[in-house]
């Protein structure tokens, strides 16, 4: 069992808040296959701020994907913590996350995500508003080590984030300048593990069943958050469960490949509209129909659909095909 402040969780694989992918859908089947936590989209405090619908849509989640995390990110404490308040008014999530790890410039450089980590005193007001205007609220950060391999700040800031009330960290080992290039160095985790009492989270190059019991063993880490490593295989969550509990795990088929995108699209269908899913559809799929032989010849089919309609056809013959020729 793991206690993030008054929550307990029974389950210490989490998904990652990914922007352009963690939505209500792709959530949705990540509970279904195994996940113990999980959480939206990274939303803006300002839009949250202004209810602009776009990033309130981000926030919607259903009471089956319990427990989950809303993670914002802004630079300005105030409209942070407001933020906050709002969003947990509004659609009382299980966690509020800190995002002080995103490294994409146009993000980064208004100091906010890790572009925060350059100042720490910053860091230390946006948190402390966002722990004073939910106090009953667990209040987490996601992070990185640093902005640069010469500025590495990770058990620092946990410390100083440990003191201001935040509940748990996950830390992205990697620097803001890395971005996802090389590897994320796991000894940052278990440095800021033995500096802290609370549970920290380890994230990055977790891919596999092994990968997730590697990091706990050269961690010590209370979780693991996977991001890209579900990307086209939410059945990481259980080989994960199954290497846990000491069970056999079947890797998918490449016919239960085909079958999860015709899940996936049902639950895009329900929750987009037209253009939205086929054009997450086309991205999902990417990830899911690769590795075989004919794989880049039925992503091309996807990729030319133009509607519901076109992507329906192609998913029907898709496992029709494989049900045919790749069912074993």
């Amino acid at each position: 069992m793991l206690k993030i402040g008054n929550l307990t969780i029974d389950n210490p694989i989490f998904l990652a808040p990914m922007a352009g992918i963690t939505d209500h859908p792709f959530r949705v089947l990540c509970r279904q296959m195994g996940a113990g936590v999980v959480y939206t989209e990274f939303v803006s405090s300002d839009g949250i701020v202004r209810e602009n619908l776009k990033t309130m849509d981000l926030m919607r989640f259903t009471a089956d994907e319990r427990p989950i995390g809303i993670q914002i990110f802004g630079d300005d404490p105030e409209t942070v913590g407001n933020s906050a308040k709002i969003l947990n008014e509004k659609f009382d999530p299980d966690i509020i996350d800190i995002n002080y790890g995103c490294p994409v410039p146009k993000v980064t450089k208004r100091g906010a995500g890790s572009g925060a980590m350059k100042d720490l005193c910053k860091m230390d007001d946006i948190t402390q508003a966002v722990v004073e205007a939910v106090p009953l609220k667990p209040v987490t950060v996601k992070m990185r080590a640093g902005w640069d391999n010469e500025s590495i700040i990770s058990t620092e800031a946990a410390e100083r984030l440990e003191k201001i009330g935040v509940k748990a960290i996950t830390l992205h080992p990697r620097t803001t300048k890395q971005q996802f290039s090389g590897r994320s160095n796991w000894s940052y985790i278990k440095a800021m593990k033995e500096a802290v009492s609370i549970p920290v989270i380890g994230n990055g190059d977790v891919v596999t069943a092994d990968d997730f019991m590697r990091m706990k063993d050269e961690t010590g880490c209370d979780a693991v958050m996977i991001g890209r490593g579900a990307l086209g295989n939410p059945w990481i969550f259980k080989a994960i469960q199954a290497k846990l509990n000491g069970t056999n795990f079947f890797h998918p088929t490449i016919l239960d490949r085909a079958e999860m995108c015709k899940i996936h699209f049902e639950l895009l269908k329900q929750d987009k509209h037209e253009k939205l899913c086929v054009n997450l559809s086309k991205k999902h799929f990417a990830w899911y129909i690769k590795g075989f032989s004919g794989a880049a010849e039925w992503r091309s089919k996807f990729v030319r659909s133009e509607n519901i309609d076109e992507i329906e056809s192609h998913l029907n013959e898709l496992v029709n095909d494989f049900a045919l020729n790749y069912s074993e």
